[in-house]
């Protein structure tokens, strides 16, 4: 594969590195830690997460160089008109799966791929449904493998994602955190990627 600019991501998150890795593109990881993810209380809770990337790509457009192109997104779980982003603890992280328990909900990330002459900036959206989860497997999902690092307050990839979700519409990646098909169009469409 060609590749036309040198691929930063900026992400600590290790699903993000193995989701992007899986496109087979080169890439590095550059974190700037301290950016401000705040957004106005105005927005559709389908907006804020390309709102939180586009924040986060600004924070590195002063520092890149003319052959990187920098990924930023964020990623947030919709239930009716709530967003739950990472829980703060394990009574947070119950009350979320509780809230998903039994119901469909959306999980939105925000995309911006970032040039220092081009910005691209997407949403995609994967409809997900839980069946009832008992207070039992709430808990001993939230005690055994601390979700407290994912919007929330699962990863589809874990024991949760196993035995609770019972529907997918829409990118299985996405819900782990970068949807990479939507990614790879767009990085083909900006003329970043080449097949040889």
């Amino acid at each position: 594969m060609k590749q036309r600019y040198h691929i930063v991501l900026a992400s600590n998150s290790p699903r993000r590195k193995e989701l992007l890795a899986g496109l087979g593109v080169a890439f590095s990881v550059r974190v700037q830690p301290g950016i401000d993810e705040s957004y106005p209380g105005t927005l559709a809770p389908r907006e804020v997460p390309a709102f939180i990337a586009a924040r986060k790509a600004d924070a590195y457009r002063s520092a890149m160089a003319a052959d990187e192109l920098v990924v930023t997104a964020d990623t947030v779980v919709v239930t009716g008109r709530e967003i739950l982003g990472k829980p703060a603890g394990s009574e947070d992280a119950c009350r979320m799966l509780r809230l998903l328990s039994g119901a469909t909900h959306q999980v939105v990330t925000g995309v911006c791929l970032t040039t220092t002459e081009e910005q691209r900036r997407f949403s995609v959206t994967t409809d997900v449904t839980f069946k009832r989860l008992s207070e039992q497997e709430i808990n001993y999902y939230v005690s055994t493998f601390r979700p407290f690092d994912k919007a929330g307050a699962y990863g589809i990839q874990e024991w949760i994602g196993y035995i609770g979700v019972t529907g997918l519409r829409g990118s299985y990646y996405n819900v782990m955190g970068l949807p990479v098909q939507r990614i790879y169009e767009e990085l083909v469409s900006m003329g970043a990627l080449e097949l040889e």
